[in-house]
């Protein structure tokens, strides 16, 4: 399967277990979602559980936080992550608070997709990494997966989960994983052992990380489509680093992650987001706080910079192998 088949089929099996779950977002019914993953529900479930919805992100999650209040468990789309922000106050001051707020009498168990990132020349309205501004937010999980398998997998525990959770579905890999060489000939899941996906049920536990690439050199921290690209360069410039794929940022596998570091003695950490207040930072503290007397180098970040997305620069923005690359030989040397 590609990712947007596992995502499908995660949906697909959950709602014939579960009546309560019910899709709703932009075209996501008939039409069956920009990216199509959504194809195929509402004529299986109905119009009643897969249903469009106005242009109005602040609604949709208005409405998805009263359904899940009321027992149900939504799965609201966001049709791309750059028009979530207003969305913000409903995510952060309703769905974050409302176990609190109400000393868990009432739980938001909503589930919020959304497809995120650059590499596709969507330009800056349509390439924003926002996670790290809900990292920020007590009470809810922010979740990205790297290949199908993982998609699936912890979509399937994200929906289960009684907490919001925001699901940043990386749209560069739909397809296919991606090296970061935009000028070299695409792949497809067919060819990765991240595209082989069970057609069942099954579930990966939220807040555990994975090794994608043991090692004893560096530990490389990386997430969604920087996954692939971070693989692409190790293997490239033949270093043995451990490569650490995070999976989940909240709730965040820091165990893992000190683990390596404490071996390996070198810490980078690659996102596509801005640089500053990046996720990166909160690792990169995290990292200092817990391993400081084992690093041998200073932590190195490699980063989106701190301009909106450009369309026609976009390979100069993206974190791509060259970037990577140079990091990787200044910290080896250091």
């Amino acid at each position: 399967m590609n990712m947007i088949q596992a995502i499908n089929s995660a949906l697909d099996v959950l709602m014939d277990r579960d009546p309560d779950i019910v899709v709703m977002g932009e075209d996501v019914g008939y039409f069956g979602g920009v990216f199509r993953a959504t194809a195929g529900l509402q004529a299986k479930y109905g119009k009643t559980r897969v249903f469009d919805t106005p242009i109005s992100e602040l609604g949709i999650i208005g409405v998805a936080v009263g359904m899940g209040a009321y027992g149900l468990r939504p799965v609201p789309e966001i049709q791309f992550a750059d028009y979530i922000y207003p969305a913000l106050d409903q995510l952060v001051s309703e769905a974050a608070r409302l176990r609190y707020r109400s000393a868990g009498e009432f739980t938001a168990p909503i589930t919020v997709r959304s497809p995120f990132g650059g590499g596709i020349f969507g330009g800056q309205t349509h390439s924003q990494s926002p996670e790290g501004i809900f990292t920020h937010v007590s009470g809810l999980k922010t979740v990205i997966p790297s290949t199908p398998y993982d998609a699936k997998g912890l979509l399937i525990a994200a929906i289960e989960d009684n907490d919001p959770v925001i699901f940043f579905e990386p749209k560069r890999i739909y397809n296919g994983p991606f090296s970061g060489h935009y000028n070299r000939p695409a792949q497809n899941w067919s060819q990765h052992p991240g595209g082989e996906v069970p057609e069942g049920y099954y579930r990966i536990d939220l807040g555990k990380a994975e090794v994608v690439r043991p090692g004893e050199a560096l530990t490389v921290l990386a997430y969604g489509t920087m996954v692939h690209v971070c693989a692409g360069v190790i293997e490239e410039q033949g270093i043995d680093a451990e490569l650490i794929d995070l999976r989940t940022l909240l709730p965040l596998d820091i165990d893992t992650i000190e683990a390596s570091v404490k071996k390996t003695g070198r810490c980078m950490i690659v996102h596509e987001a801005t640089r500053t207040s990046g996720f990166g930072a909160e690792l990169s503290a995290l990292v200092q706080e817990r391993c400081f007397y084992h690093l041998e180098a200073p932590i190195e970040r490699v980063t989106g910079y701190d301009t909106p997305y450009p369309h026609s620069l976009e390979w100069a923005y993206f974190p791509g192998p060259v970037r990577i690359g140079e990091a990787l030989k200044k910290i080896m040397k250091d």
